[in-house]
Parts: structure tokens; C-alpha cells; sequence
């Protein structure tokens, strides 16, 4: 069990902040997660039928479909669980700082992959809010950043790839991340290495302090998440299908942005 626990926080490493669909396995019903991206961030509820039958090229349908489960069961068992009791003893105003904190964190990620999609005006306001909420919302703990300032999309280096014609490549279901695809999977270690925390020149911090961190901000957005993973099991006739298109759907349509 240690074996496994030293292996999940290992893989926690790669996780750069708010690029991704953050964690992609099964939200909580109770809870709530600030979706920015996320490596991640799928919207279930904009999807319609036409989303779920958009083909996906699988070649490795059954070691997807082996991560699927595994990141199902590891939610189920491990992560909700956690994230329930943490819920209990940190209040919600305390919870939402922290995911404040670790957005305003990942905003190097976001500034430089719009600057190399020559998305100049997002990359001005990807670093003027940070600069607010570095400041006056201490080191971003409060998101204090005007109500009528525009607060683009989360870009990632995968988005940067597809910007420039790179296609997505195979479907791929990643360990604890979940949904992704080949292209994403490379801008996943690029991101890793421009956020300030798995980065080795930024805070230079070990392995285990970084997966420590890591772990915590996962943990964090799985106590705010209020997405309804369980209703996907319940009314998808194969939720592996569903969450496959919708993920695919909703990379694409922020690459067309």
C-alpha cells in the first residue's frame, strides 16, 4: 500500500496547476471544483448527443479503458474520501482561497502559451490579473481582479501545439489525470516545467515536497468540485465513451477559439 500511495503522489508531480483539466477522474456530487482549465475541464452539461458519437481514433482502447478504471476506483476509494474529510474541517471560504492560491500560481503556464499562440491581449490579461491578485489578493489568495475584467480561457502547451496544426494523436487515458491524447500528454511535462512548482528553475524543491503540494491542491479542487461524475455512471449507457467524446469535443473547440 505504501508502494502504491509513493506512486500516486510520484504521478502528482507532473500536474501543473490550472492547465489541465485539472484531476480528470469522477468528481463529487457535494463538492466543487473551479474548473479552468484542466487539463481540464470538461463541462458535462453543454454536451448533447451529437458530442458523445464524435469519433475518436483508440488505438489502445483496452489500456484506456484499464486507466479508466483504475482512476475510477482510486476516486471512489482514495480521493473522495480524503476530499470529503477535508471538507469537514476547512471551511469553504478557506478552500476557495486556497484554489485561488493555486491558480494564481499556474499563471507563468498561461501567460507564456499565449504568448506563443500570439494571443497578445489574453497574455496582457493573464498578467495583469495576476499582478493584482499577487498584491493586493496576498500572493492570490483572494481573486480581487475587477468584475468587468475579462478573465480569459487557461492555455496550456497542448493548445499551443494544436494552434499551430499539430494534431491531437491517439486518445489516451492517463494514471490519476485521466482523459487525454498524445499531443496533450507531451504539453503536460512542457507545462510542468514553466509552473513554479514541479519547475527545477523556479523553487528547485524535492520530489516529495512538490508531490506534497501537489497532492494538497488536488485535494483542494475535489472538496469544491460540484460536477456530477456519478449521474454520468448512472444515465451513460458506457461513461468511458462519453467522457472519451466529451473530452476530445471540448480540446478541440478551445484550440478553434
Amino acid at each position: 500500500m505504501r508502494y502504491i500511495s509513493r506512486i500516486f503522489l510520484l504521478l502528482l508531480i507532473f500536474h501543473a496547476g490550472a492547465t489541465h483539466t485539472s484531476w480528470a477522474g469522477p468528481p463529487d456530487d457535494d463538492a466543487a471544483v473551479q474548473s479552468d482549465s484542466a487539463q481540464a475541464e470538461v463541462d458535462w452539461t453543454e454536451l448533447d448527443e451529437d458530442d458523445q458519437e464524435l469519433e475518436v481514433w483508440d488505438p489502445i482502447e483496452p489500456f484506456n479503458r484499464g486507466m479508466f478504471w483504475f482512476n475510477d476506483k482510486l476516486y471512489f476509494y482514495l480521493l473522495k474520501p480524503v476530499a470529503r474529510g477535508y471538507r469537514f474541517i476547512a471551511p469553504e471560504p478557506v478552500r476557495e482561497s486556497v484554489g485561488n492560491f493555486f491558480r494564481n500560481l499556474a499563471a507563468p503556464v498561461r501567460v507564456l502559451n499565449s504568448l506563443l499562440q500570439g494571443k497578445g491581449t489574453v497574455a496582457a490579461a493573464e498578467l495583469s490579473i495576476f499582478m493584482i491578485n499577487s498584491t493586493w489578493g496576498i500572493a492570490g489568495l483572494f481573486d480581487l481582479a475587477p468584475d468587468d475584467m475579462v478573465k480569459p480561457d487557461a492555455e496550456d502547451f497542448g493548445q499551443t501545439m494544436g494552434h499551430y496544426g499539430m494534431p491531437s494523436g491517439f486518445y489516451l487515458v492517463l494514471p490519476v489525470f485521466g482523459p487525454s491524447n498524445a499531443r496533450d500528454a507531451v504539453g503536460r511535462v512542457a507545462d510542468s516545467l514553466t509552473h513554479p512548482v514541479p519547475s527545477p528553475f523556479y523553487l528547485k524543491m524535492k520530489p516529495l515536497e512538490v508531490a506534497g503540494i501537489q497532492t494538497y491542491d488536488t485535494v483542494n479542487e475535489l472538496s469544491l468540485d460540484k460536477d456530477t461524475y456519478e449521474s454520468i455512471k448512472q444515465d451513460a449507457l458506457d461513461p468511458y465513451l462519453f467522457v472519451r467524446s466529451s473530452f476530445m469535443q471540448k480540446r478541440a473547440a478551445k484550440i478553434e477559439k
